[in-house]
């Protein structure tokens, strides 16, 4: 016999929790399956690799699903600027929050903690229910409802199933959605660092020709590192010692902040992009990684997922009493996302390439962009709200 429920979402991460969360709200029943649940938060333990630079409209929605307080008792870090520059050209640019009245322009927080509230704030849900550890086996899309089978044997049915499963989404898969991936030629290496000089709250990127490298602030005066380097590059980065990677890396930001002294361990991954050939179909819907995938160098990955959940949230909520696996309903949601999600991931490899070239003449004219825009108050203004997350229409 199968349990039934208004919607099932595949994937607990943060996309989809925060998805269930904005569901259950509504008074709708959720069912969410995952391989595994959350990692434990433990005070004083090290930073995770994986951290995401939460802005504000994301902020507003954990605030209204009431789990922004939990992030912050947990670890989060404000960052009130930004220096922006070209290690191939003058061209420089600086973002405060002051100069358009705000406290910050986001906060840096590790993956694991967004995931921690969210499933905590799941679990003491009566509206939801998480299936795990478990995993999507089969999926049958039928008129009225759609039944899902599980690898534990377990099995749902509802009126909407979701996709939040990743980049490699299984229901993806079986729903016979296909994607559209490049592989960039380059891969990101992440560690946890300390810096000679303070990081001054400020997140600080360089553009080098090789990809771009970000010092993101921490609690503790230590700095989130995210090195995007094209396959050769990287893989000489991979395979240097600690004290070579420390040397490295503060050359690669051109010593604004000093020596670097300490380093943790070192993660490495693939950077891809990628789009669904759709994000719906009927009673299926797609978010997050599973609909699509960016260049990480702008930050906004984890903050296009969060604004998925809230538009497909969103409209649903808009029509309670109308079927939400609908397809005409669902379409609303795609066509609410999928033209800014594409514009962002071109917007990303456009920003690589010309970044990344050598020639004198495009590094003149980038040079002289960012110069531009950093003198023309209204442009920078405009900038630092769109990356605050101010200029969507889902505040």
């Amino acid at each position: 016999m199968s349990q039934k429920q208004d919607v099932v979402i595949i994937g607990a991460g943060m996309v989809g929790a925060c998805l269930a969360l904005a569901l259950a709200a509504q008074g709708r029943s959720v069912a969410v399956v995952d391989r595994e649940p959350a990692p434990e938060f433990v005070p004083g333990s090290d930073y995770g690799l994986r951290v995401s630079a939460i802005n504000r409209a994301s902020q507003q929605q954990f605030e209204q699903l009431r789990v922004w307080q939990a992030m912050l008792e947990m670890r989060a870090h404000p960052y009130r600027a930004m220096q922006v520059w070209d290690a191939g050209s003058s061209g420089a640019i600086e973002f405060d929050a002051a100069s358009i009245g705000e406290p910050d322009l986001g906060h840096i927080i590790e993956n694991q903690v967004v995931q921690r509230a969210l499933w905590e704030a799941m679990q003491a849900d009566a509206q939801v229910t998480v299936l795990c550890p478990d995993e999507l086996r089969y999926l049958d899309v039928g008129a009225q409802a759609v039944h899902v089978g599980l690898v534990s044997g377990a099995r749902l049915s509802a009126r909407l199933v979701v996709g939040a499963d990743g980049a490699q989404s299984r229901l993806r898969e079986l729903a016979s959605i296909g994607v559209e991936s490049r592989y960039y030629g380059q891969k990101a290496t992440v560690a946890t660092v300390k810096t000679q000089l303070p990081h001054e709250d400020t997140a600080w990127q360089r553009f080098l020709s090789t990809g771009p490298v970000a010092f993101l602030p921490l609690g503790d005066g230590s700095c989130s590192i995210v090195w995007s380097a094209d396959d050769a590059r990287a893989e000489e980065i991979r395979d240097m010692s600690d004290e070579e990677f420390k040397a490295a890396l503060a050359e690669a930001l051109d010593y604004r902040l000093g020596a670097v002294e300490q380093t943790s361990m070192r993660g490495i991954f693939p950077l891809r992009g990628s789009q669904a050939d759709a994000y719906v179909k009927p009673r299926i819907a797609l978010v997050g990684d599973a609909a699509h995938t960016i260049h990480p160098l702008a930050g906004q990955g984890a903050n296009l997922g969060f604004q998925d959940a809230a538009a497909l949230a969103a409209i649903l909520a808009e029509e309670p009493r109308r079927d939400p696996g609908d397809l005409r309903l669902l379409r609303r949601y795609e066509r609410a996302r999928r033209g800014e999600n594409v514009l962002m991931m071109r917007a990303m490899e456009g920003f690589r390439t010309v970044f990344g070239s050598e020639q004198p003449g495009l590094a003149s004219l980038r040079g002289l962009g960012l110069n531009t825009a950093s003198n023309f108050a209204p442009l920078k203004h405009f900038f630092t709200r769109q990356a605050l997350g101010l200029g969507s229409t889902l505040k």
